[in-house]
């Protein structure tokens, strides 16, 4: 049966989808590589690398799961204009930034625009497209977005050895000038639905975020018994529980407690959090290790992962449908520890660093591992729930798999020290491999093979 084309519509709309969403995904992959250079010209040590990190993340995290109910309320075409008018401002103060200060409260800003991108887009495909074609759609969508996974680490290191680390910033400023251009021909169909924005628990999830983890960042330099950490901490704490409080009471919340109730939503979610903390957490200290110890260039940094990269393009679909065939139990389990064993492998790695023999079989290990676990921790999660749901369970668990990586990067100063060392990265690599182990275990134990999908779960308090 011939594939059914799509229209010029749909395909400036899928355009639209992918380059929003590109430079959100880009920028998160970029950072890392650029570090170094940034403490070089700021100063600020390991604090300041850990808040250009999770500055970002703490409002894209909060945030992302609001920005599905104001796409509903507002329109998704204008959530997603915000967001990348936004983002390109943002991008430009960062470029720009004098001080670490300045730099870290522009990072935060750019969260609260990036996290508006990636709901609205997959929210606009789901809008023109329709079945079969909506799944291919999503599909071409995962593909070109995972391309920046490869592509942010080395442009980020060509800019930051040929040019400045602020290129790695205003570099975003092209796409969003296409990605604007095209949503100009799309005309204006989609007014907005109307509902309530859960402003509350947006409120209460940033703070409790934020307060947690400046306590984390800063109790390096001084102390649990400073008023300027555990004051923030108390805040942090009291208000996530406030925050969990505040989600059963609303009409509307952002975050549906009630999806958790189901078996494979919840243990996929938990299984998450440990994987994707470790995710964020090892090559992020491998790429610093790299550059602060070993003297590789940023250039050079930005290749090493692309090796686990492609296999996580080349595998990904094979390991997705054996999944589909025998269940997901296996693979989430076997997959993270997989992974684990190349965290492992560079417990032999020193100052010195031999790439074919140290370097090389970590990350395909790790690339391998991964490939096992993602597609099949996708499916496990999304199709526990009713179909219905889809798009609030994938935004909840693409907020835990970013709060998860926001805290385990918040913990790096209590895993290596103030400043990364030989140790420190062995230290480093041990906490990653042991959480893609408590990752794969609980999969193993709590994870149900065939599970049917629930029926709609309520999130509303009548």
């Amino acid at each position: 049966m011939a594939t059914e084309k799509m229209t010029s519509l749909q395909l400036r709309v899928l355009l639209i989808a992918i380059l929003a969403s590109f430079v959100a995904f880009l920028d998160g992959a970029v950072i890392n590589v650029a570090l170094p250079a940034i403490d070089r010209e700021l100063g600020g040590g390991l604090p300041l690398q850990q808040w250009v990190v999770d500055a970002y993340l703490v409002t894209l995290g909060s945030l992302i799961l609001i920005a599905g109910s104001l796409s509903d309320v507002f329109g998704r075409k204008r959530i997603l204009y915000v967001g990348l008018i936004g983002f390109a401002i943002t991008s430009l103060l960062c470029a720009f930034a004098p001080t670490g200060v300045f730099l870290v409260l522009s990072r935060a800003l750019q969260g609260v625009a990036g996290a508006l991108l990636v709901p609205s887009s997959l929210a606009i495909i789901i809008s023109r497209f329709e079945g079969p074609a909506q799944a291919k759609a999503i599909g071409r969508w995962t593909a070109w977005t995972g391309i920046a996974m490869i592509a942010g680490p080395v442009v980020g290191g060509f800019f930051v050895d040929a040019l400045s680390w602020r290129w790695v910033f205003v570099i975003n400023v092209v796409p969003i000038a296409v990605t604007l251009v095209l949503m100009m021909t799309l005309g204006d169909t989609d007014k907005g639905t109307g509902g309530r924005v859960d402003i509350l628990g947006a409120v209460l999830g940033s703070v409790g975020l934020a307060g947690t983890v400046f306590a984390l960042i800063e109790q390096g330099a001084y102390g649990w018994g400073s008023p300027r950490v555990w004051i923030p901490f108390v805040v942090g704490v009291l208000s996530l529980a406030a925050f969990f409080f505040a989600e059963t009471r609303v009409k509307q919340p952002m975050l549906p407690l009630g999806l958790f109730s189901v078996h494979n939503f919840w243990v996929g979610n938990l299984a998450t959090a440990f994987v994707y903390g470790a995710l964020s957490f090892g090559p992020l200290m491998v790429t610093l290790f790299l550059q602060q110890v070993a003297g590789f260039s940023a250039f050079v940094a930005g290749f090493v992962f692309i090796p686990s990269t492609l296999c996580m393009l080349l595998l990904s679909s094979y390991f997705g449908g054996l999944a589909g065939k025998y269940g997901p139990r296996f693979f989430m389990a076997v997959g993270p520890i997989v992974a684990s064993v190349g965290f492992l492998w560079l417990l032999m790695i020193g100052p010195v660093v031999n790439y074919w023999l140290e370097l090389l079989p970590a990350v395909l290990l790790f690339g391998v591992g991964l490939s096992m676990t993602v597609a099949p921790l996708t499916s496990a999660i999304l199709g526990s729930i009713h179909p219905g749901q889809a798009g609030i369970g994938s935004a909840v668990n693409n907020a835990v798999a970013r709060i998860a990586g926001l805290l385990t990067v918040a913990m790096a100063g209590i895993v290596v020290g103030q400043k990364l060392d030989v140790d420190g990265m062995h230290r480093a690599m041990l906490a990653t491999a042991g959480l893609l182990i408590v990752g794969g275990v609980v999969s193993a134990i709590g994870i149900r093979n065939h599970e049917p999908a629930a029926e709609p779960i309520k999130t509303a308090v009548e």
